[in-house]
Protein backbone atom coordinates (compact mmCIF):
# COMPACT_ATOMS: atom_id res chain seq x y z
CA UNK A 1 0.00 0.00 0.00
CA UNK A 2 1.34 3.58 -1.45
CA UNK A 3 2.00 6.35 1.44
CA UNK A 4 -0.29 9.03 1.48
CA UNK A 5 1.18 12.37 1.28
CA UNK A 6 0.16 12.90 4.61
CA UNK A 7 1.69 9.72 6.15
CA UNK A 8 4.54 10.29 4.16
CA UNK A 9 5.47 13.79 5.83
CA UNK A 10 4.37 12.02 9.18
CA UNK A 11 7.13 9.40 8.03
CA UNK A 12 9.76 11.83 7.20
CA UNK A 13 9.51 13.88 10.41
CA UNK A 14 9.70 10.76 12.49
CA UNK A 15 12.84 9.80 10.78
CA UNK A 16 14.32 13.44 11.16
CA UNK A 17 13.55 13.73 15.03
CA UNK A 18 15.39 10.16 15.21
CA UNK A 19 17.96 10.79 14.09
CA UNK A 20 18.38 13.83 15.90
CA UNK A 21 18.48 12.21 18.82
CA UNK A 22 20.79 9.76 17.80
CA UNK A 23 23.04 12.24 17.43
CA UNK A 24 22.16 14.76 19.84
CA UNK A 25 25.24 14.35 22.30
CA UNK A 26 28.07 13.87 20.10
CA UNK A 27 26.28 17.45 18.19
CA UNK A 28 26.93 19.14 21.49
CA UNK A 29 29.91 17.80 22.53
CA UNK A 30 30.94 19.43 19.12
CA UNK A 31 29.10 22.55 19.93
CA UNK A 32 30.85 22.88 23.24
CA UNK A 33 34.80 22.06 21.94
CA UNK A 34 34.09 24.73 19.52
CA UNK A 35 32.58 27.66 22.03
CA UNK A 36 35.65 27.09 23.79
CA UNK A 37 38.05 28.69 21.36
CA UNK A 38 37.54 32.37 22.44
CA UNK A 39 37.18 33.95 18.95
CA UNK A 40 36.50 37.60 19.67
CA UNK A 41 37.77 39.30 16.58
CA UNK A 42 37.72 42.85 18.66
CA UNK A 43 40.45 41.36 20.49
CA UNK A 44 44.02 41.12 18.38
CA UNK A 45 45.37 39.04 21.31
CA UNK A 46 42.66 36.86 19.94
CA UNK A 47 43.62 37.14 16.70
CA UNK A 48 45.06 33.63 16.43
CA UNK A 49 41.75 31.84 18.42
CA UNK A 50 39.65 33.81 15.55
CA UNK A 51 41.70 31.90 12.78
CA UNK A 52 41.68 28.56 15.20
CA UNK A 53 37.72 28.91 15.59
CA UNK A 54 37.88 28.86 11.44
CA UNK A 55 39.99 26.15 10.94
CA UNK A 56 37.96 24.25 13.34
CA UNK A 57 34.68 24.75 11.73
CA UNK A 58 36.48 23.97 7.73
CA UNK A 59 37.67 20.84 9.15
CA UNK A 60 34.07 20.14 10.88
CA UNK A 61 32.15 20.97 7.90
CA UNK A 62 34.78 18.35 5.60
CA UNK A 63 33.80 16.00 7.81
CA UNK A 64 29.74 16.16 8.19
CA UNK A 65 30.41 15.75 4.30
CA UNK A 66 31.14 19.41 2.24
CA UNK A 67 33.53 18.28 -0.07
CA UNK A 68 34.38 22.08 -0.04
CA UNK A 69 35.35 23.81 3.32
CA UNK A 70 38.08 26.32 2.95
CA UNK A 71 39.66 29.58 4.81
CA UNK A 72 38.57 32.65 2.97
CA UNK A 73 41.45 35.25 4.12
CA UNK A 74 40.63 38.78 4.47
CA UNK A 75 42.42 41.94 5.48
CA UNK A 76 41.18 41.40 9.25
CA UNK A 77 39.64 37.74 10.14
CA UNK A 78 39.20 34.96 8.10
CA UNK A 79 35.80 33.47 6.97
CA UNK A 80 34.70 30.21 6.23
CA UNK A 81 33.32 28.95 2.79
CA UNK A 82 31.57 25.97 2.34
CA UNK A 83 29.86 24.31 -0.83
CA UNK A 84 28.18 20.97 -1.30
CA UNK A 85 26.17 20.41 -4.98
CA UNK A 86 23.30 18.51 -4.89
CA UNK A 87 24.27 17.02 -8.49
CA UNK A 88 20.92 17.32 -9.84
CA UNK A 89 20.20 19.55 -12.71
CA UNK A 90 18.41 22.89 -11.90
CA UNK A 91 18.52 22.28 -8.36
CA UNK A 92 18.68 25.97 -6.95
CA UNK A 93 21.59 27.09 -5.06
CA UNK A 94 21.46 28.54 -1.19
CA UNK A 95 23.46 30.34 1.06
CA UNK A 96 23.70 30.23 4.47
CA UNK A 97 25.40 33.23 6.68
CA UNK A 98 26.14 33.45 9.80
CA UNK A 99 29.43 34.14 11.55
CA UNK A 100 32.24 31.94 13.87
CA UNK A 101 33.85 35.46 15.71
CA UNK A 102 31.96 36.51 19.46
CA UNK A 103 31.77 39.12 21.85
CA UNK A 104 34.98 40.01 24.69
CA UNK A 105 33.92 38.11 27.76
CA UNK A 106 35.25 37.80 31.07
CA UNK A 107 34.65 35.98 34.70
CA UNK A 108 34.42 39.44 36.20
CA UNK A 109 31.94 40.71 33.94
CA UNK A 110 29.23 38.96 35.89
CA UNK A 111 29.45 35.42 34.57
CA UNK A 112 28.46 32.84 36.75
CA UNK A 113 30.93 30.30 34.83
CA UNK A 114 33.74 30.57 32.88
CA UNK A 115 32.08 32.23 29.22
CA UNK A 116 34.70 30.02 27.16
CA UNK A 117 33.34 26.55 29.11
CA UNK A 118 30.30 25.31 27.94
CA UNK A 119 27.86 24.15 31.06
CA UNK A 120 24.77 22.43 30.36
CA UNK A 121 22.17 23.47 32.62
CA UNK A 122 18.05 23.25 32.86
CA UNK A 123 18.23 22.66 29.56
CA UNK A 124 20.49 25.20 28.80
CA UNK A 125 23.89 25.74 26.75
CA UNK A 126 26.25 28.39 28.72
CA UNK A 127 28.68 29.61 27.08
CA UNK A 128 29.79 32.82 24.78
CA UNK A 129 28.67 32.53 21.57
CA UNK A 130 26.18 29.35 22.23
CA UNK A 131 23.47 31.27 20.87
CA UNK A 132 25.52 34.50 19.07
CA UNK A 133 26.12 32.76 16.71
CA UNK A 134 27.84 29.52 16.77
CA UNK A 135 24.82 27.34 18.08
CA UNK A 136 22.94 29.06 15.41
CA UNK A 137 25.99 27.92 12.44
CA UNK A 138 26.68 24.74 14.27
CA UNK A 139 22.64 23.40 13.75
CA UNK A 140 23.09 23.30 10.08
CA UNK A 141 25.56 20.71 10.18
CA UNK A 142 23.41 18.45 11.95
CA UNK A 143 20.32 19.40 9.95
CA UNK A 144 21.92 18.78 6.47
CA UNK A 145 22.91 14.69 7.98
CA UNK A 146 19.15 14.75 8.69
CA UNK A 147 18.21 15.81 5.66
CA UNK A 148 19.39 13.12 4.55
CA UNK A 149 18.41 10.57 6.04
CA UNK A 150 14.87 11.46 5.88
CA UNK A 151 15.39 11.83 2.00
CA UNK A 152 17.91 8.86 1.30
CA UNK A 153 20.30 11.18 -0.29
CA UNK A 154 23.59 11.19 -0.69
CA UNK A 155 23.68 15.18 -1.35
CA UNK A 156 21.24 17.98 -0.20
CA UNK A 157 18.48 18.66 -2.51
CA UNK A 158 19.84 21.91 -2.97
CA UNK A 159 23.22 23.08 -3.75
CA UNK A 160 24.07 23.94 -0.28
CA UNK A 161 26.85 27.03 0.28
CA UNK A 162 28.06 28.29 3.60
CA UNK A 163 29.42 31.25 3.93
CA UNK A 164 30.38 32.19 7.97
CA UNK A 165 32.18 35.88 8.99
CA UNK A 166 34.34 36.49 11.21
CA UNK A 167 34.21 39.80 12.35
CA UNK A 168 30.77 40.05 12.74
CA UNK A 169 31.34 41.36 15.93
CA UNK A 170 33.96 43.88 15.18
CA UNK A 171 31.52 46.02 12.20
CA UNK A 172 31.79 43.48 9.82
CA UNK A 173 34.86 45.86 8.29
CA UNK A 174 35.62 43.74 5.29
CA UNK A 175 32.71 41.51 4.14
CA UNK A 176 31.30 43.52 1.28
CA UNK A 177 34.66 43.30 -0.37
CA UNK A 178 35.02 39.57 0.41
CA UNK A 179 31.29 39.55 -1.07
CA UNK A 180 32.31 41.60 -4.05
CA UNK A 181 35.66 39.75 -4.48
CA UNK A 182 34.06 36.30 -4.63
CA UNK A 183 30.49 36.96 -5.70
CA UNK A 184 30.84 34.27 -9.00
CA UNK A 185 31.60 31.52 -6.20
CA UNK A 186 28.89 32.68 -3.78
CA UNK A 187 26.23 32.99 -6.11
CA UNK A 188 22.79 31.64 -5.23
CA UNK A 189 19.11 32.08 -5.96
CA UNK A 190 18.19 32.35 -1.71
CA UNK A 191 20.46 33.54 1.01
CA UNK A 192 19.65 32.31 4.53
CA UNK A 193 20.75 34.27 7.84
CA UNK A 194 20.78 31.86 11.08
CA UNK A 195 21.75 35.02 12.89
CA UNK A 196 18.71 36.24 14.30
CA UNK A 197 16.03 35.55 16.94
CA UNK A 198 12.37 34.40 17.58
CA UNK A 199 9.86 36.35 19.85
CA UNK A 200 9.57 33.95 22.48
CA UNK A 201 9.72 30.08 22.96
CA UNK A 202 6.04 29.86 23.20
CA UNK A 203 5.76 31.92 20.04
CA UNK A 204 7.60 31.04 16.97
CA UNK A 205 8.29 33.52 14.43
CA UNK A 206 10.14 34.15 11.08
CA UNK A 207 12.01 37.73 11.08
CA UNK A 208 11.25 38.79 7.35
CA UNK A 209 13.33 42.22 7.39
CA UNK A 210 16.66 44.63 9.51
CA UNK A 211 16.81 48.02 9.50
CA UNK A 212 20.15 49.62 7.77
CA UNK A 213 22.32 52.45 9.27
CA UNK A 214 24.17 55.77 8.90
CA UNK A 215 25.78 57.35 11.51
CA UNK A 216 28.00 60.34 11.85
CA UNK A 217 30.20 62.57 14.31
CA UNK A 218 29.80 66.71 14.13
CA UNK A 219 32.33 68.54 15.46
CA UNK A 220 31.67 72.49 15.92
CA UNK A 221 34.47 74.97 16.23
CA UNK A 222 33.69 78.73 17.92
CA UNK A 223 36.49 81.15 19.24
CA UNK A 224 39.99 79.90 19.20
CA UNK A 225 39.77 79.09 23.09
CA UNK A 226 37.13 79.21 25.70
CA UNK A 227 36.26 82.92 26.15
CA UNK A 228 34.52 84.57 29.36
CA UNK A 229 30.72 84.64 28.79
CA UNK A 230 30.35 88.04 30.36
CA UNK A 231 32.81 89.74 28.07
CA UNK A 232 31.86 87.83 24.97
CA UNK A 233 28.67 86.28 25.27
CA UNK A 234 25.53 87.58 23.80
CA UNK A 235 27.78 89.23 20.83
CA UNK A 236 29.74 85.75 19.35
CA UNK A 237 28.39 82.57 18.10
CA UNK A 238 28.38 79.90 20.65
CA UNK A 239 29.24 76.21 19.36
CA UNK A 240 27.15 74.04 22.42
CA UNK A 241 23.95 76.29 21.20
CA UNK A 242 24.31 75.68 18.06
CA UNK A 243 24.67 71.52 19.08
CA UNK A 244 21.54 71.85 20.83
CA UNK A 245 19.48 73.64 18.27
CA UNK A 246 20.46 71.16 15.66
CA UNK A 247 19.51 68.34 18.13
CA UNK A 248 16.37 69.88 18.42
CA UNK A 249 15.77 70.59 14.71
CA UNK A 250 16.12 66.79 14.17
CA UNK A 251 11.88 66.32 14.66
CA UNK A 252 9.01 67.95 14.85
CA UNK A 253 6.25 67.72 17.44
CA UNK A 254 4.75 64.22 16.24
CA UNK A 255 8.47 62.77 16.49
CA UNK A 256 8.81 62.77 12.19
CA UNK A 257 12.21 63.59 11.06
CA UNK A 258 12.33 66.98 9.76
CA UNK A 259 15.28 65.97 7.16
CA UNK A 260 13.95 67.32 3.66
CA UNK A 261 13.74 64.36 1.69
CA UNK A 262 14.44 61.86 4.80
CA UNK A 263 11.44 59.63 3.80
CA UNK A 264 11.25 59.62 0.45
CA UNK A 265 10.98 56.23 -1.86
CA UNK A 266 10.43 54.48 1.70
CA UNK A 267 8.55 50.84 1.86
CA UNK A 268 5.30 51.85 3.77
CA UNK A 269 3.90 49.19 6.21
CA UNK A 270 0.76 47.51 4.47
CA UNK A 271 -2.50 47.06 6.58
CA UNK A 272 -1.53 43.25 6.45
CA UNK A 273 2.01 43.68 8.04
CA UNK A 274 0.46 45.67 10.65
CA UNK A 275 -1.91 42.95 11.38
CA UNK A 276 0.52 40.11 11.42
CA UNK A 277 2.42 42.70 13.93
CA UNK A 278 -0.90 43.30 16.29
CA UNK A 279 -1.19 39.36 16.63
CA UNK A 280 2.24 39.32 18.92
CA UNK A 281 1.62 39.08 22.42
CA UNK A 282 3.19 42.43 22.73
CA UNK A 283 3.18 43.46 26.75
CA UNK A 284 3.76 46.84 26.30
CA UNK A 285 4.73 47.40 30.37
CA UNK A 286 7.12 44.57 29.99
CA UNK A 287 8.77 46.06 27.15
CA UNK A 288 9.30 49.02 29.26
CA UNK A 289 10.83 47.15 31.86
CA UNK A 290 13.54 45.58 29.60
CA UNK A 291 14.12 48.74 27.83
CA UNK A 292 14.60 50.29 31.61
CA UNK A 293 11.80 53.66 30.57
CA UNK A 294 9.17 54.99 32.34
CA UNK A 295 7.35 55.96 29.31
CA UNK A 296 7.46 55.31 25.07
CA UNK A 297 7.49 57.77 22.35
CA UNK A 298 7.65 58.08 18.75
CA UNK A 299 6.25 58.97 15.73
CA UNK A 300 3.04 59.69 16.12
CA UNK A 301 0.55 57.40 14.07
CA UNK A 302 2.53 54.03 14.90
CA UNK A 303 2.68 51.23 17.27
CA UNK A 304 5.53 50.57 19.75
CA UNK A 305 6.70 47.30 17.74
CA UNK A 306 6.40 49.33 14.10
CA UNK A 307 8.50 52.07 15.02
CA UNK A 308 11.19 49.65 16.28
CA UNK A 309 11.02 47.45 13.27
CA UNK A 310 9.70 49.32 10.56
CA UNK A 311 9.97 52.77 10.58
CA UNK A 312 13.21 54.97 10.18
CA UNK A 313 14.65 57.19 12.89
CA UNK A 314 17.46 59.39 13.60
CA UNK A 315 18.52 59.20 17.41
CA UNK A 316 20.92 61.38 19.40
CA UNK A 317 23.79 59.04 20.27
CA UNK A 318 25.92 61.83 22.14
CA UNK A 319 26.05 65.32 22.72
CA UNK A 320 28.44 67.37 24.46
CA UNK A 321 30.82 70.77 24.95
CA UNK A 322 31.84 73.39 26.85
CA UNK A 323 32.67 72.98 31.17
CA UNK A 324 31.76 69.61 32.42
CA UNK A 325 33.41 69.97 36.00
CA UNK A 326 31.50 70.90 39.24
CA UNK A 327 30.04 73.94 39.37
CA UNK A 328 30.25 77.19 37.14
CA UNK A 329 32.72 77.68 34.67
CA UNK A 330 31.00 81.06 32.61
CA UNK A 331 32.46 80.44 29.18
CA UNK A 332 31.71 80.12 25.39
CA UNK A 333 33.01 77.31 25.13
CA UNK A 334 35.64 76.80 22.08
CA UNK A 335 34.03 73.36 20.68
CA UNK A 336 30.98 71.36 21.25
CA UNK A 337 29.78 67.23 19.35
CA UNK A 338 26.92 65.72 18.23
CA UNK A 339 26.97 62.10 17.33
CA UNK A 340 24.16 61.02 15.30
CA UNK A 341 22.32 57.87 13.97
CA UNK A 342 19.61 56.98 11.19
CA UNK A 343 17.72 53.34 11.57
CA UNK A 344 17.03 53.10 7.97
CA UNK A 345 14.13 50.84 6.18
CA UNK A 346 13.53 49.04 2.73
CA UNK A 347 13.82 51.71 -0.14
CA UNK A 348 16.53 54.03 1.61
CA UNK A 349 20.23 54.59 1.10
CA UNK A 350 23.06 55.56 3.39
CA UNK A 351 24.90 57.18 1.28
CA UNK A 352 21.56 59.35 -0.02
CA UNK A 353 20.55 59.89 3.93
CA UNK A 354 24.22 60.86 4.23
CA UNK A 355 23.87 63.40 1.73
CA UNK A 356 20.58 65.09 3.07
CA UNK A 357 21.98 64.89 6.42
CA UNK A 358 24.95 67.02 5.59
CA UNK A 359 23.01 69.48 3.64
CA UNK A 360 20.86 69.62 6.09
CA UNK A 361 22.96 70.65 8.93
CA UNK A 362 25.37 73.13 6.92
CA UNK A 363 22.29 75.15 6.49
CA UNK A 364 21.68 75.31 10.25
CA UNK A 365 24.99 75.72 11.86
CA UNK A 366 25.49 79.90 11.72
CA UNK A 367 28.45 81.96 10.51
CA UNK A 368 31.24 81.90 12.97
CA UNK A 369 31.16 78.45 13.74
CA UNK A 370 33.01 75.96 11.72
CA UNK A 371 31.98 72.49 11.88
CA UNK A 372 33.17 69.03 10.52
CA UNK A 373 31.07 66.29 9.79
CA UNK A 374 31.96 62.37 9.83
CA UNK A 375 30.55 59.34 8.48
CA UNK A 376 31.22 55.98 9.31
CA UNK A 377 30.79 52.80 6.71
CA UNK A 378 26.81 52.21 6.16
CA UNK A 379 24.34 49.50 6.51
CA UNK A 380 21.76 48.96 3.95
CA UNK A 381 18.66 47.99 5.07
CA UNK A 382 16.98 44.41 4.10
CA UNK A 383 13.81 43.25 3.44
CA UNK A 384 11.98 40.16 2.32
CA UNK A 385 8.24 40.28 1.29
CA UNK A 386 5.90 38.00 3.06
CA UNK A 387 4.57 36.57 -0.27
CA UNK A 388 8.15 35.73 -1.09
CA UNK A 389 8.07 31.74 -2.09
CA UNK A 390 10.86 31.49 -0.68
CA UNK A 391 10.05 33.12 2.51
CA UNK A 392 6.99 30.18 2.42
CA UNK A 393 9.33 27.42 2.49
CA UNK A 394 10.97 28.76 5.85
CA UNK A 395 7.62 29.19 7.07
CA UNK A 396 6.47 25.32 6.49
CA UNK A 397 10.05 24.10 7.56
CA UNK A 398 9.78 26.17 10.91
CA UNK A 399 6.18 24.95 11.07
CA UNK A 400 6.90 21.33 10.62
CA UNK A 401 9.12 21.20 13.49
CA UNK A 402 7.48 23.87 15.81
CA UNK A 403 4.58 22.04 15.13
CA UNK A 404 2.68 25.56 15.58
CA UNK A 405 1.38 28.17 13.81
CA UNK A 406 4.72 30.65 12.38
CA UNK A 407 4.21 34.80 13.16
CA UNK A 408 6.59 37.45 11.82
CA UNK A 409 8.52 39.79 13.10
CA UNK A 410 11.24 42.13 11.94
CA UNK A 411 14.43 43.08 13.52
CA UNK A 412 15.05 46.70 14.81
CA UNK A 413 19.09 46.30 14.22
CA UNK A 414 21.70 46.49 11.59
CA UNK A 415 23.66 43.48 10.10
CA UNK A 416 25.68 42.52 7.18
CA UNK A 417 22.54 40.64 5.51
CA UNK A 418 21.97 43.82 3.36
CA UNK A 419 25.56 43.41 1.46
CA UNK A 420 24.54 39.68 0.52
CA UNK A 421 21.00 40.73 -0.66
CA UNK A 422 22.94 43.76 -2.75
CA UNK A 423 26.03 42.20 -4.32
CA UNK A 424 24.12 38.61 -4.77
CA UNK A 425 21.03 39.98 -5.68
CA UNK A 426 19.23 36.97 -4.40
CA UNK A 427 16.14 37.57 -1.79
CA UNK A 428 17.26 37.08 1.99
CA UNK A 429 15.43 35.04 4.27
CA UNK A 430 15.92 34.86 8.11
CA UNK A 431 16.10 31.53 10.08
CA UNK A 432 17.24 32.01 13.98
CA UNK A 433 15.66 30.02 16.89
CA UNK A 434 17.25 32.35 19.78
CA UNK A 435 15.25 34.12 22.50
CA UNK A 436 15.30 37.49 23.88
CA UNK A 437 17.08 35.64 27.26
CA UNK A 438 19.70 34.19 25.70
CA UNK A 439 21.53 37.40 26.52
CA UNK A 440 23.44 37.89 23.43
CA UNK A 441 27.00 40.50 24.60
CA UNK A 442 25.66 39.53 28.22
CA UNK A 443 27.37 37.82 30.87
CA UNK A 444 25.66 33.87 30.64
CA UNK A 445 24.91 33.97 27.71
CA UNK A 446 22.85 30.65 26.92
CA UNK A 447 20.50 28.47 24.22
CA UNK A 448 17.93 26.82 25.10
CA UNK A 449 18.82 23.13 23.65
CA UNK A 450 14.61 22.17 22.99
CA UNK A 451 14.97 25.24 20.90
CA UNK A 452 18.42 24.46 19.10
CA UNK A 453 17.30 20.98 17.90
CA UNK A 454 14.25 22.51 16.35
CA UNK A 455 16.31 24.73 14.13
CA UNK A 456 18.43 21.64 13.34
CA UNK A 457 14.25 19.69 12.37
CA UNK A 458 13.59 22.84 10.29
CA UNK A 459 16.81 22.69 8.04
CA UNK A 460 16.21 19.19 7.68
CA UNK A 461 12.91 20.09 6.28
CA UNK A 462 14.21 23.26 4.81
CA UNK A 463 16.06 22.20 1.84
CA UNK A 464 13.72 19.88 0.24
CA UNK A 465 10.54 22.79 0.74
CA UNK A 466 12.76 25.13 -1.16
CA UNK A 467 13.95 22.58 -3.65
CA UNK A 468 10.39 22.23 -4.50
CA UNK A 469 9.59 25.73 -4.51
CA UNK A 470 12.51 27.84 -6.03
CA UNK A 471 13.15 24.78 -8.72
Amino acid sequence: MSETPDSAVQTATETVRTYIEQHRAAFLDDLAQWLRIPSVSAQPDHDADVRRSAEWLAAKLRETGFPVAEILDTPGAPAVYAEWPSGEAGAPTVLVYGHHDVQPAAREDGWHTDPFEPVITDGRMYGRGAADDKGQVFFHTLGVRAHLAATGRTAPAVNLKLLIEGEEESGSPHFRALVEQHAERLAADAVIVSDTGMWSEDTPTVCTGMRGLAECEIQLYGPGQDIHSGSFGGAVPNPATAAARLVAALHDADEHVTIPGFYDGIAELTDAERELFAELPFDEAEWLGTAKSRATLGEAGFSTLERIWARPTAEVNGIGGGYQGPGGKTIIPSSAMVKLSFRLVAGQDPKHIEKLVTHWAAERIPAGIRHEITWSAGTRPCLTPLGHPALQSVVRAMSEAFGTKIRFTREGGSGPAADLQDVLAAPVLFLGISVPSDGWHAPNEKVELDLLFKGVETTAHLWSDLAATTA
